[in-house]
């Protein structure tokens, strides 16, 4: 913790004066009235002004003071020591922002400042006595000038009463401005020092805005009071502007707060009045449009709030600085706020939890470790939930802890429960759905697919995941849904509410004895929507066989690892959109009479053996997922499904045929057979225009790609490993999206075709240990003017393991002008040819166990990378002076392919040229049957 952050001022005021009849008189009235106003005050004795020093006491006395009130009287200049405390105010003002107000006790301000009359006989006095270029004076003289040019109080025959009661009333104004942060502020000032370097607050250019943005109770206030006191001395007016959000509820809480900001900042003894949002606005572009402010609006929810209080920021003086916080990120950004001048308010590391939770619950006694990470892991480093933890077990005993810490995971507290509510309630339904949906069921899960579950279900996920997102009630890490645990209890609390005692008449399930409860007897009505259960390991559950049918409102239904053994068919309700239930032990579910609106249907690892009539009239199917059956020996006529999107089938050992309606559906994306090793039936032609995936890997006898006959404009990816086709089509051609072909192990692979050339936007292509393919085509010129030679966007060519005999298409890299990566390693080319394109880019070739290579002629000027080892018959081999692009690399690792190395010697020689320094690698080697590997 940066504790040098904190305001350390002891004292309210000090008081500098000179005399013992303004001790008695003026000095001892104020002194009086400031201290029954509460204001603490230091006032110096005669005993602390004795000896040749001021004493440290007052030295330090003035250090520890937010204001210093200087009552300049005739006499004043004329004591050495009053002059020191004058010195080392006007030393604090400067270094320390110390609050400087003169007061002028019959004396004229220019006597003070320009040395006259009474203080000018004394000065010169100072100076017979230290000499006239002494240093003391002349630091005497300057403070005298700078305190005289303050503005202050002049009093010659007025009322002193009047006086000190203004000066009592300015006084006040000052001192009512530091906040109270937090009873044990753990964490804070190390990210105020972080805020404080956001803010740039050694620019006076311009106006900046900087949002503090974080879950509700994560310390966003608490951070922004102490950023608050630490900084508001440093403005020429300061406003916290707190529960901004509540207050603006009011028919007049935008007026209110309005008014609180101008009368905060201008200090105005008569407070200042405002009719109405648009005169307030006039109000503050008038009056404060050329002050430095320091404004923080707190707990920020619309945008009319911003709108209405600091416009667009350009309503302030140059240097102003204007912090907002909220829990909507979006809010920020349509104010304009952007990413950079965004501070996200995280939760406390552990080590500050500890300490935090410690300050709050522990006295004299320990309390048992396992207790202690328990409370701790239900906080998650949320300090409101620290704090209100630590209150409730403040004293209490170790069962007294441990029943606690299993009431909260059960209900959660009221007092975190209500903070963190407020971000739910500010939601539209479509995000308050889709919030619930993922405190009871998704956390975890993996977003894209939640996003299908949600979409199905009539929610708008796109839009509404970025709005929960930006109001830090979710976050996706790694493609995986996350929601800190205190928000989930509180989403799942919101449920419960609905009904505690009857579980039929919540609308979300996802315990397991609530399931049950449902599930296992006649509910008759019944108001469930959603069931998700997913539970750690197979458990057997009874389900009564007419369950599924009573749930009228049942939107979603998903069941891992349940297993039931009741008997007879799955009659499901017409409102259901999506039904998962894995290791289903099931024929296909029936569905009621009335219109299907199932748009996602997993039944992977189920005991289905064919699927013939079921699907009729579902015109909303989008999903299909027969993964793992491994009894299904054909798929359905899928022809009544005009928009499903993705068809999984893979690992269906015995699968046979694939339906011809396959072929034919437009919106089909994502097609995967991987692992059917019995497929051997497939439709002649594939027409699914908006295909993304098409993986066939390892589906051992399928023997013939189907023909492509219109342009696929999205298919990106194709998977074909381990299968039996002997060519591709010249179709393939049509693949005109296409950045990554896989094509391994296809042993009767014999041919590719030449227009494969035509894969314009391929970017990665693998035909290895295709063991009868024998040649590469070459490219054939296209007499089509328009199209780019070759495979012009191809980086990596991957032909290891093909038995090539020769690489002539090789010769003309131009076909490749992107290429960076070749791969031809086991295969039976004799040579290779010259790469002799200066404008190649070929940074890595690999020709190792290449049996029969025996010419290498001509490396790639670009290489950084070669590998040939155990090329036997390799004779003749390229002079390495011509690779002059060396990048430092391990040469230590340059490794020779059999232990026949004669001599192998290095030598480095520097090139350099009018326009750069280039560095050579010159090796000279004679090697025997092998050939080095040469990492560079």
């Amino acid at each position: 913790m940066a504790s040098s952050l904190k305001p350390k001022n002891i004292y309210d005021v000090f008081l500098s004066f000179r005399g013992a009849d303004l001790r008695s008189n003026f000095i001892g009235h104020l002194y009086q009235a400031l201290h029954h106003n509460g204001v603490y005050t230091f006032r110096d004795s005669e005993e602390l002004k004795k000896g040749d020093q001021i004493s440290p006491v007052l030295m330090k006395a003035i250090e520890e003071s937010c204001i210093a009130i200087i009552v300049f009287s005739e006499d004043y200049a004329s004591s050495r020591w009053c002059l020191e405390e004058l010195a080392k105010i006007i030393e604090c003002k400067e270094q320390k922002n110390l609050i400087v107000l003169p007061v002028f006790y019959k004396v004229d301000p220019k006597e003070v400042r320009e040395g006259r009359k009474s203080y000018k006989r004394s000065l010169g006095k100072h100076e017979f006595k230290f000499g006239k270029d002494s240093e003391k004076v002349k630091r005497w003289k300057k403070a005298l000038s700078d305190a005289g040019n303050l503005s202050g109080w002049h009093l010659n025959e007025g009322d002193e009463s009047e006086l000190i009661q203004e000066i009592v009333n300015k006084i006040s104004t000052y001192l009512d401005r530091p906040l109270h942060v937090a009873k044990h502020p753990i964490g804070i000032y190390s990210r105020v020092t972080e805020l404080k370097s956001m803010l740039k607050l050694e620019s006076n250019d311009g106006i900046l805005m900087v949002g503090l943005w974080g879950q509700g109770g994560i310390g966003k206030t608490c951070l922004a009071k102490a950023l608050y006191n630490v900084l508001f001395r440093k403005f020429e007016g300061a406003c916290f502007l707190a529960n901004v959000r509540e207050t603006s509820k009011d028919s007049r809480g935008l007026v209110t707060l309005q008014e609180i900001m101008l009368n905060d900042i201008l200090l105005l003894q008569q407070r200042l009045k405002v009719s109405n949002v648009d005169e307030g606005i006039n109000l503050i572009q008038r009056r404060l449009g050329r002050k430095k402010v320091l404004l923080i609006i707190d707990d920020v929810d619309a945008l009319c709030q911003l709108d209405a209080l600091v416009g667009k920021g350009d309503w302030f003086g140059n240097g102003s600085r204007i912090i907002v916080t909220t829990r909507d990120k979006q809010l920020l950004t349509c104010h304009r706020i952007d990413q950079h001048h965004v501070y996200e308010v995280e939760a406390l590391s552990n080590n500050q939890a500890h300490e935090l939770l410690s300050k709050h619950a522990f006295q004299t006694h320990q309390i048992r470790t396992d207790l202690v990470d328990g409370a701790l892991k239900y906080a998650k480093g949320l300090p409101l939930a620290l704090e209100v933890l630590g209150s409730l077990l403040c004293g209490t005993t170790e069962n007294v802890w441990e029943s606690t810490i299993k009431k909260l995971s059960r209900n959660p507290d009221k007092a975190i429960n209500n903070v963190l509510k407020v971000s739910f309630d500010g939601l539209d339904e479509n995000e308050k759905e889709i919030f619930l949906h993922i405190a009871c069921f998704f956390k975890g899960w993996a977003t894209e697919h939640t996003k299908k579950v949600l979409d199905s279900c009539d929610l708008e996920t796109i839009v509404g995941f970025d709005i929960l997102i930006k109001r830090s009630l979710i976050s996706i890490e790694s493609g995986i849904l996350k929601m800190h645990d205190l928000i989930q209890a509180m989403g799942m609390d919101i449920v419960n509410q609905e009904c505690r005692d009857d579980p039929g008449r919540r609308s979300k399930l996802w315990l397991y004895d609530d399931v049950v409860d449902v599930l296992s007897h006649d509910m008759g009505d019944c108001a469930v929507k959603a069931i998700v259960l997913a539970l750690p390991e197979p458990t057997e559950m009874r389900i009564n066989p007419d369950a599924f049918t009573k749930l009228r409102r049942l939107r979603l239904l998903i069941l891992h690892n349940v297993h039931s053994s009741f008997q007879g068919p799955i009659c499901l309700p017409s409102e259901l959109r999506w039904f998962e239930w894995p290791g289903c032990a099931h024929e296909i579910p029936k569905f009621s009479a009335s219109a299907k609106k199932l748009v996602g249907l997993n039944m992977s690892k189920g005991n289905i053996t064919e699927v013939l009539k079921q699907f009729k009239a579902f015109q909303n199917l989008k999903y299909v997922n027969f993964s793992h059956c491994e009894l299904m020996v054909r798929m359905p006529n899928l022809s009544c499904t005009p928009n499903l999107e993705e068809l999984d089938f893979s690992n269906c050992k015995n699968l046979v045929e694939a339906h011809e309606s396959i072929a034919y559906l437009d919106k089909l994306q994502v097609l995967n057979f991987s692992k059917c090793r019995e497929l051997s039936v497939f439709p002649n032609v594939l027409k699914s225009k908006n295909l993304q995936v098409l993986d066939f890997n390892h589906c051992t006898k399928f023997e013939r790609f189907p023909d492509i006959p219109n342009k696929l404009e999205d298919l990106g990816e194709l998977f074909l490993e381990g299968i039996a086709i002997r060519e591709l089509p010249t179709s393939i051609e049509n693949l005109v999206a296409l950045k990554r072909m896989y094509i391994h192990d296809c042993k009767n692979l014999e041919h590719l075709p030449s227009n494969i050339y035509k894969l314009q936007n391929l970017e990665d292509l693998e035909v290895q240990h295709c063991t009868n393919l024998i040649e590469f085509p070459q490219y054939e010129n296209s007499v089509d003017s328009c199209m780019k030679a070759g495979l012009s966007n191809l980086r990596q060519l991957n032909l290891v393991g093909c038995n090539l005999s020769q690489v002539e298409f090789l010769e003309n890299l131009s076909c490749f002008p992107l290429l960076e990566c070749l791969f031809l390693a086991e295969n039976n080319m004799t040579t290779l040819p010259s790469f002799n394109n200066k404008r190649d880019r070929l940074y890595r070739l690999e020709v190792q166990d290449c049996h029969q290579l025996q010419e290498i002629l001509k490396l790639p000027s670009f290489l950084r990378y070669f590998r040939a080892s155990n090329c036997e018959s390799l004779q003749k081999k390229e002079d390495l002076t011509t690779i002059h692009s060396f990048v430092h690399g391990d040469l230590a690792n340059m490794v020779p392919g059999s232990h026949d190395l004669v001599r192998f010697s290095l030598s480095l020689s520097l090139s350099l040229s009018l326009s750069h320094a280039r560095v050579r690698i010159d090796v000279e080697y004679m090697l025997g049957p092998s050939c080095a590997c040469i990492s560079q």
